[in-house]
């Protein structure tokens, strides 16, 4: 985890000290107010940026997912104006909430949503990501119209599962954590952005909700015999094209352990993975230690793969931020292991930290190399 590093500014007169922002005028006044866009960012000393975040109101702070711990937003000299300069390194795309009065919101000022209380913040340099659009905290994020009553004898509970045809549909793409693609980040509409362009080929969505992501998402069986036996079927009867020969599955985080291990121990279903940032530090016992990241390198599925599997039959795309300094042994790790065991393996890095912001660009480009 990087700190940012808020400077403070003492009110002395004169001219806007955010004039080298872009924002003219007066703090706090309407005319300042009318043009306030964040966060506004310009060059810093360590070749990383100086970016102004800003808030009109009461006392706030700014959360940000995972890159930073909270940084205090400071009141401009008696006005209400509220403000943080933040130091962010070079190549960075993150999720960020201001948290006032108890409850965290959107930026108001930042046209570029994550669902109704989150905001994505992205440093000049970080890559474009072209098929991801901008919507605000207020807008209604298209869904897919097909969805799948699940209730699950093998895991239990009722879920609703929604399924998309990309290009007039394909091999099944399962995306895990299937409700964060639809509510926070519009996958349906990038992954129709991505094909209509070229960049992917046809394919159907399915968007899996997790109901106990530590329990499911482990290295454990039941969930993937429940796709297999299950879900699969209810697809299949959905009226959408979905050929589950080429099965891929999406996962980030805990979503992208799971996906590997159901490469490594349900070779028959799982042929192609797509994994961002996977928890490749995890063990049965390491969500109990005090620091679940200082276990052994790899965790569990290291050691799996080091009893020679034949993953010759697997493609399986590998992406993590390159700022999650903690997290890039024991992903570099089990790339190498991976790759050792046969598969064909794509490895890439992201602008982010562990944040989905930074993950879905590679997600797009690692589901498409994966179908190819």
């Amino acid at each position: 985890m990087s700190p940012a590093f808020p400077r403070v500014r003492t009110a002395t007169g004169g001219a806007s000290p955010f004039a080298a922002f872009g924002l003219p005028g007066r703090p706090g006044s309407d005319a300042f107010w009318a043009t306030a866009r964040t966060p506004a960012a310009i060059p810093a000393d360590d070749g990383g940026w100086l970016a102004l975040f800003l808030w009109r109101g009461s006392a706030a702070r700014i959360d940000f997912e995972s890159w930073s711990p909270p940084v205090p937003l400071l009141r401009w000299a008696g006005t209400d104006c509220w403000y943080a300069e933040v130091r962010m390194p070079a190549r960075l795309r993150v999720t960020y909430r201001i948290v006032t009065d108890g409850e965290p919101r959107a930026d108001p000022f930042n046209p570029d949503g994550a669902g109704g209380d989150r905001s994505v913040a992205a440093t000049p340099d970080a890559p474009a990501q072209p098929h991801w659009q901008a919507f605000g905290p207020d807008d209604v994020l298209p869904l897919p119209r097909t969805r799948i009553r699940w209730a699950s004898e093998r895991l239990g509970g009722r879920r609703t599962v929604r399924v998309h045809p990309v290009a007039g549909g394909g091999p099944v793409v399962v995306l895990l954590d299937g409700d964060d693609w639809l509510y926070l980040h519009p996958a349906m509409a990038a992954f129709d952005s991505a094909a209509a362009r070229g960049e992917m080929p046809a394919a159907t969505l399915v968007l899996l909700p997790a109901k106990d992501r530590q329990a499911e998402f482990g290295c454990r069986p039941e969930l993937w015999e429940a796709v297999r036996e299950e879900l699969l079927p209810l697809v299949a009867e959905s009226g959408i094209p979905a050929d589950p020969d080429r099965l891929v599955v999406a996962g980030q985080s805990l979503g992208g352990l799971s996906a590997l291990y159901a490469a490594l121990e349900f070779p028959e279903l799982v042929s192609r993975v797509a994994c961002q940032s996977g928890a490749f530090w995890w063990t049965p016992d390491a969500v109990h230690r005090a620091d679940p990241l200082g276990g052994p390198v790899g965790g569990a599925l290291a050691a799996r793969l080091r009893e020679n599997p034949d993953l010759s039959g697997l493609r399986c795309a590998f992406d993590v931020g390159e700022h999650e300094t903690r997290m890039l042994p024991h992903c570099a790790l089990t790339e190498t292991l991976t790759e050792r065991a046969g598969a064909t393996v794509r490895v890439s890095r992201s602008a982010s930290d562990h944040d989905r912001a930074g993950w879905r660009h590679a997600l797009l480009r690692d589901v498409a190399w994966a179908l190819a």
